[in-house]
Formats: structure tokens, sequence, C-alpha cells
């Protein structure tokens, strides 16, 4: 889903990483270049078609971009944009809640 405008800040947010598929995408980003097969391995268990959905979304919201080399097989590397990496803070926020939850010890459900 690409970004829809909204007036809410939070949900302009939430519109820009709202799939966990998403964050876990910038979360790998946010540690260099990756190529295509090496975010799919992170990723277990998204699929091909929904981790190509994301990236092509993202990379349309400027969060990333894509780098395709001449080469057989083809090589595609994904770097996070300067917007993208400008992320880095929430996610980082998003780790110490989650870490802090999980010392808790509360059943955690699925």
């Amino acid at each position: 889903m690409t970004y829809q405008p909204s007036s809410c800040p939070v949900e302009t947010t939430l519109q820009l990483i709202s799939s966990r598929w998403k964050v876990l995408i910038l979360r790998d980003l946010l540690q260099g270049t990756r190529r295509f097969g090496e975010l799919r391995k992170s990723i277990v268990p998204v699929t091909q078609k929904v981790l190509t959905a994301h990236l092509r979304s993202m990379e349309e919201d400027g969060l990333l971009t894509r780098k395709v080399y001449a080469e057989v097989p083809p090589r595609v590397e994904y770097t996070l944009t300067e917007l993208g990496r400008s992320l880095h803070p929430i996610l980082a926020s998003m780790s110490r809640w989650g870490k802090a939850y999980q010392q808790m010890g509360i059943r955690q459900t699925r």
C-alpha cells in the first residue's frame, strides 16, 4: 500500500510502516544494503510475492532504493534512503519497548 495523505502525523507514519513485513525490512536495511535473497531468508515466513510488493511500495514511498545489476543471474540490492534511515529512532524505541515487555514475562499469544 502506497502512502495516502492524512492530517494525523501518527496515521501518516503508520501508513508508511503499517505492515510487520515493512518494519522487518527496515530493521534489516538499517544494518546496510541487502540483496533480495538475504531479506527473504531473514524475514521468514514472508513469501517472495509479498516481499516484492512491500519493497516496491517502500520504494514508491521514498524509503528505499533498488539497484539492479546487469548480471546473470540478476543481482538486485536494496538500500534505505535518508528518509528511510530517519525511521531508526522509531524502530529503536520499538525494540527497547519489546525487550522490556519480554522481560516482564507476560504470556504472548498469537
